[in-house]
């Protein structure tokens, strides 16, 4: 039953209640009916179950294999150390599936405990949770509402529903039923829920709906959803399993062609189990880990706070960002930003000593003051009112002190005005503000004729986006005696128009530019109404093409989920939306394939949040439920530092990227080493220490060194990595493929000559060659198109120290006789080290190489 289009006996008359409200058996009876007034919880996980989710990743998976088999062969160096990154990451994941728990605790901390209730015409003060439909529910200032009411009496009740609908104005309620259509949530102004906060008068209504069929409620069972699953970790689940079965063929083919050649199935199994171990890389994972947690310390800096450390790679993934208006893409703060007075009238008036009579009604007509701090306090319109007077010379309380309130007729939405009586002389000036149809209709009979021409400038104000308020004074030769509305806000001089808007952030417009240029599309969703939002998305930038369409949430709700999703792509305005149709927004993109960051500060926005790619939370104006629900919180609440967080994000995911290419490559190369050796009739090249060692050492330094490298020129140039793509896209399968083969070969090569010439040294040659051809791949690999010689290392410091420490270990492992016994290593001469490092520089130069005939192709410099 649509409750805010009934009168309040024909609500009565279906809830089978009236105001004297239920008895007690009837209450009980209801109770047992549709239960408590609470918010259900999804049975929670244990910490086990929480446990178990981590440990059946299919990488992890993949990583325990890895200790058993490394156990199998007697390396539980290797074991140990791979397990403690699968504990490391499980412990991850621990903290952030409680973290999602804690947004419910958030949504049921907003219920009131207790309700004043109406029964058998007796006021009792029971539980809220004890409410049923048909209560009759008392409520006054200072209250939270327990349930969703329809209202059957208000006394200047105002109810702030910003944390539910998004709107930050109070919101007076009324009794009577809307005439039918289609109303969001915040124009429901007869109907009250669960959670808001009344915030003066007071009020009498029937409970409606409670517990979970309340408007909480349903965000309540929005928000009990599976966590979304980030591109990273989506491609690396594909990875993960192509690895596996890229794993088990070649180790089966490794060991068929050794048996059939003649080698013991032993030796063989053996052999194949370390190729096993060479191929699977135990340190991504981790590494992975470290560098999300060092680009969201980064983050920080930037004011944008990371709950969830998957969402900093999610950014850099990011598609559509789907924005609130209020103080993210604008100041959150009401600005006067354009007035207009007839001058026919104006000048021939002089009520207040011939000064300015417009600004003086701005100054005198409001009920603001100023805390200790000397910042103005009220209503935001009001406040933008007397702040735009006293930037022009006329101080409210200077003004009030020569023209003295004496009365008030506080503002009301039947009437649409309000009216303060000041001492001006021997009479009183009534100054009356208000929306300008009502006051039109108000004029004294001289100024009928201006009627045409002041709708027409307030419709030309409307269309700029403004809040648009009228001003009109009438003289009394003393206090009116009456206090009959109709009479005294009759016969009116009409003096001005103020138009307001919250003013967008010069900084989102720039924001706005840059995500275009990236490829993101930014879109607006506001709780104001379409006009408005038009105006303001024009002024940002937002809506710039004619095929850019703005849509409502009653016109929204019209279309079929089919015609939605034919048309989402073009929508980049959403105005007076409801939390279900921001779902639908997201579903719609995502159905597209786009990624979403979707921003949000109220409860309305958690589902949105949840649901979204990546949810935004406010950290200065945004509720408890709408934090936790998030992945990323803004401490600014500034479009421009999500931004900021996409160009972080990428330059993560492009970091991320070059690691997983840099270890790829690396197992590539010691898997070819391992696989092709038997094919030249030479011995198995490696120990399995020797590929722990490169696994974990040569492989971990420099690679997660390569998470402080700098964002590439062209990061927010080009458009955002395609979603479908896999992670080996864009030729990196390729490269991994042919510079791990040359590795392999060179390694191959090296051990050939000094099996030769150099005798019992050709392993520790070999193992010499592999360590720094993949040291000279990294510094190869810092950028995708720039040459080596074209970037300083000095930009990333930490790589260099890495290169610096593992070139080091590396000497100390070839060197000291400790680590000769551990690793079967030798000590070259310095002809044999020197020889080993030149052949190892042959992957530097390759690589360099194919960058040089990549950019030629596609005439792009290396500089």
């Amino acid at each position: 039953m649509d409750h805010h289009l009934q009168p309040s006996e024909k609500v009565a008359e279906a809830l089978k209640t009236s105001r004297s409200g239920l008895d007690p058996q009837t209450a009980q009876q209801r109770i047992t009916e549709h239960g408590k007034n609470v918010l259900e919880v999804k049975k929670k996980k244990t910490l086990l179950g929480m446990l178990l989710t981590q440990l059946t990743d299919f990488m992890i998976l993949i990583l325990m294999a890895a200790a058993v088999i490394s156990g199998i062969i007697g390396d539980l160096t290797d074991t140990i150390v791979i397990l403690a990154i699968v504990v490391i990451n499980a412990i991850i994941g621990l903290i952030q599936e409680w973290r999602a728990e804690k947004a419910m605790e958030a949504l049921e901390s907003m219920a009131a405990s207790h309700a004043r209730v109406l029964r058998n015409n007796q006021i009792l003060d029971i539980p809220a949770a004890d409410l049923v439909p048909g209560d009759v529910v008392q409520l006054e200032a200072g209250n939270i509402i327990p349930a969703d009411i329809r209202f059957i009496e208000t006394y200047t009740l105002k109810v702030d529903e910003s944390s539910l609908t998004g709107e930050s104005m109070n919101i007076e309620k009324s009794v009577d039923p809307l005439p039918p259509k289609t109303y969001p949530l915040g124009d429901r102004v007869n109907m009250g829920y669960k959670g808001t906060f009344v915030t003066n008068g007071r009020g009498v209504g029937y409970v409606v709906a409670t517990g979970m069929k309340t408007e909480l409620g349903r965000i309540a069972k929005m928000i009990q959803v599976a966590e979304i699953k980030t591109p990273l970790q989506k491609r690396l689940e594909v990875f993960g399993k192509r690895l596996t079965l890229i794993i088990l063929i070649l180790c089966a083919v490794f060991f068929l062609v050794g048996w059939w050649r003649g080698e013991a199935w032993s030796t063989m199994l053996l052999t194949s189990i370390s190729l096993a171990v060479a191929a699977i890389p135990e340190a991504l994972p981790a590494l992975v880990t470290i560098a999300l947690a060092l680009g969201a310390r980064r983050l920080v800096k930037s004011n944008a706070l990371i709950r969830k450390l998957p969402a900093v790679e999610t950014l850099g993934s990011v598609t559509y960002i789907c924005s609130d208006k209020t103080g993210t893409l604008t100041l959150n703060k009401m600005t006067v930003q354009e007035i207009f007075e007839p001058q026919e009238v104006t000048s021939t008036l002089s009520v207040f000593k011939g000064k300015d009579i417009l600004l003086h009604a701005l100054a005198l007509n409001n009920d603001v003051t100023k805390d200790k701090d000397g910042v103005w306090v009220g209503e935001s319109t009001e406040v933008a009112l007397v702040q735009y007077a006293q930037d022009h010379g006329y101080d409210r309380f200077a003004l009030e002190s020569e023209y003295a309130r004496v009365a008030e007729l506080p503002f009301d939405s039947k009437r649409k005005s309000m009216t303060t009586f000041h001492r001006n002389g021997s009479g009183v000036i009534a100054i009356v503000k208000g929306a300008v149809d009502v006051l039109v209709r108000k004029l004294e009979p001289t100024q009928q004729a201006l009627i045409p021409s002041l709708e027409r400038r307030a419709d030309e104000m409307a269309g700029k986006g403004f809040r648009t308020l009228g001003y009109a004074i009438r003289m009394f030769d003393t206090m009116p005696a009456t206090q009959n509305t109709g009479e005294i806000e009759s016969s009116l001089t009409f003096i001005g128009l103020a138009g307001m808007m919250d003013p967008p952030r010069d900084e989102a417009r720039q924001a706005v530019t840059e995500c275009k240029t990236a490829g993101i599309h930014p879109v607006m969703i506001t709780g104001d109404h379409k006009l408005t939002a038009q105006a303001i998305a024009r002024n940002l930038g937002i809506l710039s093409a004619e095929s850019d369409l703005v849509l409502s949430g009653p016109e929204l709700q019209k279309l079929s989920d089919d015609e939605f999703d034919a048309e989402v792509e073009r929508v980049r305005v959403y105005a007076r939306v409801d939390p279900e149709q921001k779902l639908r927004i997201i579903g719609a993109l995502q159905r597209r394939h786009h990624f979403v960051a979707m921003t949000g500060d109220g409860v309305n926005d958690a589902p949105a949040l949840k649901n979204a790619d990546i949810g935004i939370a406010m950290g200065i104006n945004g509720t408890e439920v709408s934090k936790e629900a998030s992945h990323m919180i803004l401490l600014d609440d500034n479009f421009a530092t999500i931004v900021k967080a996409v160009k972080h994000g990428r330059r993560i995911f492009d970091n991320i990227l070059k690691f997983i290419k840099y270890i790829m490559t690396g197992n590539s190369g010691e898997i070819w080493a391992l696989f092709l050796a038997p094919f030249f009739n030479l011995p198995i090249p490696l120990l399995a220490i020797h590929i722990l060692w490169v696994n974990l050492i040569t492989d971990g330094l420099p690679g997660l060194a390569l998470a402080s490298e700098p964002a590439e020129a062209d990061i927010m140039k080009r458009p955002p990595r395609d979603p479908k793509q896999s992670i080996f896209s864009g030729g990196m399968g390729w490269h991994i493929l042919w510079v791990g083969l040359l590795m392999g070969l060179v390694t191959l090569g090296m051990q050939a000559w000094a099996i030769h010439y150099a005798g019992a040294h050709w392993q520790t040659m070999a193992f010499t060659v592999l360590c720094f051809a993949q040291l000279g791949h990294v510094m190869a690999i810092r950028s995708e198109h720039r040459s080596f010689f074209r970037t300083s290392l000095l930009s990333n410091k930490p790589l260099l120290g890495a290169l610096l420490f593992t070139s080091g270990l590396q000497l100390m492992v070839i060197y000291t006789p400790f680590f000769n016994e551990i690793f079967k290593t030798q000590p070259l001469t310095l002809g044999e080290l020197a020889i080993s490092i030149a052949v190892a520089s042959i992957v530097f130069w390759a690589v360099e190489l194919e960058k040089f005939l990549k950019n030629r192709r596609i005439n792009v410099p290396m500089y």
